[in-house]
């Protein structure tokens, strides 16, 4: 019998349960995704500015910047010995990561939320 293809994946995101389809190998990964978020969420609701939709903004622009970072090292940091071809494709995951962000920021709509928090 086969393994399915994705799992259902159940989370609490800043407070929220949500689920996620992922593939058994990427669980691990998601459910580390998941804890980064909320700690950073947590940090900056822990402070005079409580708003779950502006954390999770300023946590998305902040993760965001972080993939910008990583991408200008990967860039400036070429390796002798490492193949161009493993470095563009370092640099075409960070651009998906950076694409997908950039989705996420578009349409990210907390529940509850009467309008989408990206104007």
């Amino acid at each position: 019998m086969s393994e399915p293809k994705s799992i259902r994946v159940d989370v609490e995101l800043a407070g929220q349960k949500m689920a996620f389809m992922t593939s058994f190998e990427n669980e691990g990964k998601l459910k580390i995704a998941v804890g980064a978020v909320n700690d950073q969420i947590a940090q900056i609701t822990s402070g005079p500015n409580k708003s779950i939709e502006r954390a999770a903004l300023m946590t998305a622009v902040s993760l965001a910047a972080q993939i910008q970072d990583l991408k200008e090292q990967v860039q400036v940091s070429h390796e002798p010995g490492v193949p161009s071809t493993t470095m563009q494709e370092l640099s075409n995951k960070l651009d998906a990561i950076e694409q997908q962000v950039d989705i996420a920021l578009d349409c990210l709509s907390l529940p509850g939320s009467p309008r989408s928090i990206v104007p």
